[in-house]
């Protein structure tokens, strides 16, 4: 489903970020990225949904090399990939709904059907009944909750999550850890980078292994 052939990814001033990645990530896994911080977590996730590309190598999803995919194609990758990412980067001036709600306006999503998905996204998540509410009166946690059912509000067929966790309390944490479990046993495909590996130990997850820049661990599907 999702393959990565010997990818590099080289920044101006001779940075190397990633060096000789490969792996394959099957339909229906549950992945946890892990190593140091500037192993290449977050540079690698990135280029899932090609927010960014590689130096050298591919990367593929259900067969199609995205790495090499024109702009004009991203919009519509990313309508079956879901993003989380380590801050919440809701919009403040805006309430729970219209901040669930923006990934399918974006899209021209039909409005009474894109309500009910977001009514739906924010039972999931925890937060029924909270669509007028603020995200400045909100919790860490339930910030981060937002962030997800904005990420799924699009029914995603992959789920991508860089440190969704770093920043919040043990409590909290186990309990968006729950959450992405609860997604992966609906058959959601879900690769999260996390400081805390032992937060889906329960699970026993596949793990990839990044240091400085190597896949050091969990190259074999």
């Amino acid at each position: 489903m999702i393959v990565f052939d010997q990818v590099a990814k080289r920044y101006p001033g001779g940075y190397t970020a990633l060096a000789g990645v490969s792996f394959e990530i099957r339909h229906g896994e549950l992945v946890v990225l892990s190593g140091h911080s500037g192993a290449g977590k977050s540079t690698l996730l990135k280029l899932i949904p090609v927010i960014e590309r590689p130096t050298a190598g591919s990367v593929s999803i259900n067969g199609q090399d995205v790495s090499r995919m024109p702009a004009r194609a991203i919009p519509y990758l990313r309508r079956n990939l879901g993003l989380v990412l380590q801050e919440s980067r809701l919009l403040f001036d805006r309430n729970v709904f219209d901040n669930v709600m923006l990934p399918l306006v974006i899209t021209g999503h039909p409005p009474r059907d894109g309500a009910r998905r977001v009514a739906a996204a924010l039972e999931r998540v925890g937060l029924a009944g909270r669509e007028r509410e603020l995200p400045a009166g909100l919790s860490g946690g339930e910030q981060q909750r937002v962030a997800i059912a904005r990420a799924i509000v699009n029914r995603p067929s992959i789920l991508i999550a860089d440190e969704p966790t770093a920043h919040l309390d043990p409590d909290y944490a186990h309990e968006i850890a729950e959450l992405f479990r609860s997604f992966n046993s609906a058959g959601v495909t879900v690769v999260i980078s996390t400081h805390d590996a032992t937060l889906f130990a329960a699970s026993r997850p596949r793990r990839l292994v990044l240091h400085k820049g190597l896949l050091v661990e969990g190259g074999e599907a």
